[in-house]
C-alpha cells in the first residue's frame, strides 16, 4: 500500500514504512500525517506483520519537522486540530500493539522527533540530529515531545532540549538514552531490519502484552502498574503460544508460535 507521500515495503513479517518527501526533507504536512495514518491502521490489523520499521527517504533527514507554511496559516482552532491529528497519529504509532523502530537517518526535528519518540525504539545514524525547536517559532510542542522526551530522557535533560530549541548530535542523543544505538549511515536500514528480525522469533502474544505492561504501567503508581503486569501475565497462561513455548523449552527445540 503506497501512497503519494508513504512507500511500505513488506518482507518476512517485517514492514519497512519509508515517508518518502526527499526533497522537501521528509517534512510533516497535512497530507503525510493522514497517510501515515492510515497506514499504520493497516499494519495493525495484519497479524503476518510483526515488527515495523520507520525512515525517512534520502540521507539528509528522517523528517525535518512540521510544514511551516501550513502552522504559519493556522489561526488557534486551527491549530488545535492540526496537534490533535499529529497526536493521533502518534498514538496510533505507540499503541500498534507490535514493535517500531524508528531508523532516524539525518536530521529528525520538531514533530519529526516526536514521531521518533512515539516509536518503540531509535537507531540513529552518525549524521543524526534530533531536537525539539518549536520555541524559536513561539510555539510549543504539539505531536506529544512535552510529554514523551521527559518521560524518556528526565525532566531536566528534556526540559534543555525544549527550552533552548537547540539540537543534539547522535552520541549525545545516545548519551542521555534518548537513542538506543548509533550506526553507521550505510548500515543503519540492515540494522534496524536486524532487531526487528528479533522480535520475530519470539511469541506474538508476549510481545503485545510487554508493549503494554510497559506503556500502560508507565502512567500508573507502581501498585496498580503490578496489577496489571499480572494481569496480563495471567492471560498469558490462557494461550497457545505459551503452552507451545514451555512445551518447546522442555523438549530442547525452537518455538514454533501462531501468535494465539
Amino acid at each position: 500500500m503506497n501512497t503519494a507521500t508513504i512507500k511500505l515495503e513488506e518482507r518476512d513479517g517485517i514492514a519497512v514504512v519509508t515517508v518518502n518527501r526527499p526533497e522537501k526533507l521528509n517534512a510533516l504536512n497535512g497530507t503525510v500525517i493522514a497517510e501515515l495514518h492510515e497506514t499504520f491502521s493497516a499494519l495493525k490489523s495484519k497479524p503476518e506483520i510483526r515488527s515495523v520499521v520507520l525512515t525517512g527517504a534520502g540521507d539528509k533527514a528522517f523528517i525535518a519537522g512540521a510544514d511551516i507554511a501550513e502552522l504559519a496559516a493556522c489561526d488557534p482552532a486551527a491549530a488545535r486540530e492540526n496537534a490533535r491529528r499529529g497526536q493521533a497519529l502518534t498514538l496510533a504509532i505507540e499503541h500498534l500493539g507490535k514493535p517500531v523502530i524508528a531508523a532516524v537517518n539525518g536530521y529528525a526535528l520538531g514533530g519529526g522527533c516526536e514521531l521518533a519518540l512515539a516509536c518503540s525504539m531509535r537507531l540513529a545514524s552518525e549524521n543524526a540530529k534530533l531536537g525539539q525547536p518549536e520555541v524559536k517559532l513561539g510555539i510549543i510542542c504539539g505531536y506529544g515531545g512535552s510529554q514523551r522526551l521527559p518521560r524518556l530522557v528526565g525532566r531536566g535533560r528534556a526540559l534543555e532540549m525544549l527550552l533552548s530549541g537547540e539540537p543534539i548530535d547522535a552520541a549525545e542523543a545516545l548519551r542521555i538514552g534518548l537513542v538506543n544505538r548509533v550506526v553507521k549511515r550505510e548500515a543503519l536500514l540492515g540494522e534496524a531490519e536486524a532487531l526487528a528480525r528479533k522480535f520475530l522469533a519470539v511469541g506474538p502474544v508476549a510481545v503485545n502484552y510487554t508493549l503494554e505492561a510497559v506503556d500502560r504501567g508507565l502512567d500508573l503508581p507502581l501498585e496498580k502498574a503490578l496489577e496489571w503486569e499480572a494481569e496480563l501475565f495471567s492471560r498469558c497462561f490462557a494461550t497457545s503460544d505459551m503452552k507451545e513455548g514451555t512445551r518447546a523449552f522442555l523438549e530442547k527445540r525452537a518455538p514454533k508460535f501462531t501468535g494465539r
